[in-house]
């Protein structure tokens, strides 16, 4: 069994011969790892919590905590994950609560994104993927194959449809639809040049002048893009104007306006 010197086993913890405990692991009271498990380092997984096999955990995870619920008092509640999952660094997976059934679960395949949270009582399906900063509150049902994009929150006693994808910076508080593509509105506008940066960089008075003329006409214009670009192409070409008209052409997703 390689078990760093560093790391902390509770005696009564089932680890096999076959996992790798890195530098300055906790593995506490009641806890049970499968086969060809990894904890890279510093990562804590509490009781009563049982992992199944071939499942890797990056630095700084919070695995089988108690559940932040201000009715918890103690209650043995458990957390149960399945099998080869990746959990990023700084994840936090919360156990269950006794009004909530008990057991919070996370199946086989999915990949938890850094610094994502799943609250007491959820139960995330198989091959379901949390996005970098994705938030599930209490008691969230993740359908399999679902995705909730990066920085999402999703309201306690929500359910996620399988197959379903939540765009990044949504707040849920209904249910998604399965299949669906659900997403806040994406109302991003460019406001005009970034004066102050730029001239904190050396920008000069002329260089600045440049580009403000040249994002009234791409921003503030009747015109549409391809008529812009034409309209900038026949200006005197500097290197700043180059730059942005070359950003433009290269964009595959378009350009915030």
């Amino acid at each position: 069994m390689a078990i760093h010197l560093t790391a902390v086993v509770d005696p009564s913890a089932k680890v096999p011969k076959s996992c790798t405990i890195g530098p300055l692991c906790v593995i506490g009271a009641n806890v049970e790892l499968g086969e060809n498990c990894e904890l890279i380092s510093h990562v804590a997984v509490h009781g009563p919590t049982r992992i199944g096999n071939n499942n890797r955990i990056f630095p700084f995870a919070s695995i089988g905590s108690e559940p932040q619920d201000t009715s918890y008092k103690g209650d043995p509640t458990q957390l149960e994950i399945g099998s080869n999952n990746v959990i990023r660094e700084y994840v936090t997976i919360n156990r269950g609560t006794n009004k909530g059934g008990g057991i919070t679960r996370v199946g086989n395949f999915t990949l938890i994104m850094a610094y994502s949270h799943i609250g007491h009582d959820c139960q995330v399906g198989d091959h379901a993927m949390l996005v970098n900063g994705a938030t599930l509150a209490g008691h969230v049902t993740v359908g399999e194959w679902a995705v909730v994009g990066a920085m999402s929150a999703v309201h306690q006693f929500t359910r996620v449809g399988a197959h379903s994808y939540i765009g990044g910076g949504t707040i849920i508080v209904q249910d998604v639809l399965p299949y669906s593509l659900t997403s806040a509105k994406r109302d991003a506008k460019a406001y005009g040049i970034n004066k102050i940066g730029l001239q904190r960089r050396g920008f000069s008075d002329e260089r600045l002048q440049v580009l403000h003329r040249a994002f009234r006409t791409l921003t503030a214009s009747k015109m549409n893009t391809s008529q812009a670009i034409e309209k900038l192409k026949a200006e005197e070409q500097t290197d700043d104007l180059r730059h942005l008209l070359e950003f433009i052409e290269q964009s595959q997703r378009g350009f915030v306006k």
